[in-house]
């Protein structure tokens, strides 16, 4: 016997109005990156800084992370149809592919100009008192981003990668402040280009985790915080369960997830015609205990289970 639990209406509603206060917070980073970023690249070209020139880069690449990330919750919202059973909630975590993508990019080519520079037996010459008045605003800037996006940034895998794109920002906002301050006090004009290794260095290790979080769903990996012996441990307290096996628990997307199972009850419980019930309850314990939103179940007699070839545990 099989039956599904679906998403509930209350729950579905708390996603879309989710969704729509994200849709919200892009917007409104969007619109500050997009200033900032004009000024921090006019601020480049002006002080001849590298650092700020990395740094109005990596924004280039938050801006376009962000527009992407929009476009993601607005096609994510769709409802789900026949040839997309689940809907288009997977947009999400595409996006944040693309963003971890961008931001490597970035990485290898502020590391590729800053080297060229320390090696460069001539000086690049830096306007510090620029360099440092640019990164001032877009130190106050990326910190107003960074509040705006904190929200959703735990709820939505495409929102972390938003989140974590203007963190980034923001440290390298700091990077290139203290480079200035060095440069402006001392005259090392090379600390400019060390400022954009280091920003450099801040931003592949952010990519690399979102890459492998984005890489963990799309392979339907079993996500980090759902304790699979804990579930069948409480689905096997059920009164009626028998066994439990064929476990299988993945993510559509960040904090979306599903599960399946083979579950072999008592005989009594067919007899009785309260498979319905049970079904009830094992959906109820799932979604109250372990945030699982859609779950399916194969309820199964003892002599069926038997016969079964070679079941997964």
């Amino acid at each position: 016997m099989t039956d599904a639990r679906g998403t509930a209406e209350g729950h579905s509603h708390g996603h879309s109005h989710g969704a729509g206060a994200n849709r919200r917070r892009l917007t409104v980073a969007i619109a500050i990156v997009s200033t900032v970023l004009v000024v921090e690249a006019v601020g480049a070209v002006l002080s001849g800084s590298l650092s700020l020139f990395a740094d109005a880069g990596h924004m280039l690449s938050d801006l376009i992370g962000l527009i992407v990330a929009l476009i993601a919750t607005v096609v994510a919202a769709r409802p789900p149809n026949e040839r997309h059973s689940y809907g288009y909630q997977r947009a999400e975590v595409f996006g944040a592919l693309i963003n971890s993508l961008i931001l490597i990019v970035v990485a290898v080519f502020v590391t590729i100009e800053a080297v060229g520079r320390l090696l460069s037996s001539e000086a690049a010459e830096v306007q510090g008192a620029l360099m440092l008045g640019v990164a001032a605003v877009g130190l106050v800037a990326n910190f107003a981003s960074l509040m705006v996006l904190r929200g959703g940034a735990k709820s939505s895998i495409n929102m972390r990668g938003a989140y974590l794109e203007v963190l980034g920002d923001l440290l390298g906002s700091i990077a290139v402040i203290v480079a200035a301050v060095v440069i402006l006090t001392t005259g090392f004009e090379k600390a400019d280009a060390i400022a954009s290794l280091a920003i450099a260095a801040m931003i592949v290790p952010r990519a690399v985790s979102l890459l492998r979080d984005v890489v963990q769903v799309l392979s339907q990996a079993t996500p980090p915080s759902m304790d699979v012996s804990g579930i069948r441990s409480h689905i096997m307290a059920e009164p009626g369960v028998v066994e439990v096996h064929d476990v299988h628990v993945w993510a559509i997307t960040s904090g979306r997830y599903v599960f399946s199972a083979h579950v072999v009850v008592e005989p009594l419980v067919f007899e009785r015609g309260e498979t319905g019930l049970l079904l009830d309850s094992l959906g109820e314990c799932l979604e109250g205990h372990f945030d699982v939103q859609h779950s399916t179940f194969q309820l199964e007699p003892v002599e069926h289970a038997r016969h079964e070839e070679n079941p997964h545990r």
